[in-house]
């Protein structure tokens, strides 16, 4: 284990936990049943991932990290003030669709930023990428 390993599972960990955050803003506000299916399946699909990294980071010893108060309440700001104002299956899509691609950027910076992670770390983020981006696709169709 290295220094590596541990700021790259911080770093997904907490991703994940926004991605679920956000997932349950919207959820609520869903009329489309298979809209709201697939932002479940996203939300299962993190809740697995979220457990594995959370297992990793107990497994070296570390508690993980929590998403930064700000980018947290930035997030809820944003998702409430749009569905508020429209809640619509649309502004759903595009607050979840953002929340993916800052998401994917994020995690291709923290694997070039941290390259001597461990290799079962850096394929557990590859999954989360794969996770985000195929949830961006599936949502184009409610854009």
């Amino acid at each position: 284990m290295n220094d590596d390993t541990i700021k790259l599972l911080r770093e997904c960990n907490a991703g994940i936990k926004m991605g679920v955050t956000s997932l349950d803003d919207v959820l609520g506000h869903i009329r489309d049943e298979h809209l709201k299916k697939l932002l479940q399946e996203s939300k299962d699909t993190h809740t697995r991932l979220g457990d594995t990294t959370h297992k990793y980071l107990l497994e070296y010893g570390d508690e993980g990290k929590e998403p930064a108060v700000m980018a947290k309440v930035m997030s809820w700001f944003k998702s409430n003030m749009k569905l508020e104002g429209d809640s619509s299956d649309r502004t759903a899509a595009d607050i979840i669709t953002d929340g993916c691609n800052m998401g994917v950027k994020s995690l291709y910076r923290y694997l070039h930023q941290y390259p001597g992670a461990e290799q079962k770390v850096k394929d557990l983020t590859m999954e989360l990428i794969r996770a985000e981006d195929t949830l961006v696709r599936d949502l184009r169709e409610y854009l």
